[in-house]
């Protein structure tokens, strides 16, 4: 049965990749290509020369980027499923769609909404470049952390469910997810390396096309899986039905 949840994931990420190529295409290409004409304009204002391209914009904006969301986008799927198989029978009485619905927005919200929170999405002539590693470093690490309050918020709601109801025991368990990632993002570094003259629509457009992008990858993996789990187990149903009756 995982290994036809995991098909089924992989093939609900591709089906999200697609359409996250599609919009970060059309919505994402154009800000980028606003944000290198900015960078090489500053360069040549300093005298300094334009770095070389090791892959041309070209590739970069189609075949690199179909690549790469494809990849993330089945890899991702693939992963979704063996959550949402973990999570199965754990979850009282959720539908297939109802529980892949919940699992794609806590993914969405823990690994895309709260890490861009605090460290938000910047265009390519955005940063230092000395400081990428320790930039990547902290954004992972508020991913991390994120997924784990995420589960333990969750575990506190199953731990009060039972004595004060399940809406009671989620809206406790929100605030405390609410309360715990606010405390650990206002002690994490902040880092700003946005210049001034940079156009501030351009980034506010990078970063909504970011988000976004996201926002695509995980509603869709989320409702096309648990439609594909849903037809699924419907014809497991048949099949058992039909056996039985033979029998």
């Amino acid at each position: 049965m995982v290994g036809k949840l995991l098909v089924r994931g992989m093939l609900a990420g591709i089906a999200a990749g697609l359409l996250t190529f599609a919009f970060a295409k059309f919505a994402g290409e154009p800000q980028v290509n606003q944000a290198i004409a900015f960078e090489e304009k500053v360069d040549a204002a300093k005298g300094e020369a334009p770095e070389p391209e090791l892959v041309s914009r070209e590739v970069q904006a189609s075949y690199g980027l179909f690549t790469g969301v494809m990849v993330y986008g089945a890899s991702i799927g693939g992963l979704f499923a063996l959550v949402y198989a973990y999570a199965r029978g754990r979850t009282g009485t959720l539908s297939a769609r109802a529980l892949s619905a919940w699992i794609a927005l806590a993914a969405f919200v823990a690994i895309a909404l709260v890490p861009n929170i605090k460290y938000p999405a910047n265009p390519p002539s955005i940063g230092d470049p000395e400081t990428i590693g320790y930039r990547t470093g902290l954004f992972f690490l508020t991913i991390a952390i994120s997924i784990a309050v995420t589960v333990f918020s969750l575990k506190v709601r199953a731990a009060l469910a039972a004595k004060w109801g399940g809406w009671n025991a989620s809206i406790a368990a929100l605030v405390l997810f609410v309360v715990v990632i606010g405390v650990i993002q206002a002690a994490l570094p902040t880092i700003n390396e946005v210049p001034g003259a940079f156009p501030a629509a351009l980034l506010w457009k990078f970063r909504t096309v970011a988000i976004g992008m996201q926002a695509i990858l995980w509603s869709v993996i989320g409702l096309a899986f648990g439609a594909l789990v849903e037809r699924l187990e419907r014809a497991n149903l048949r099949r058992g039905t039909l056996a039985a009756r033979g029998a």
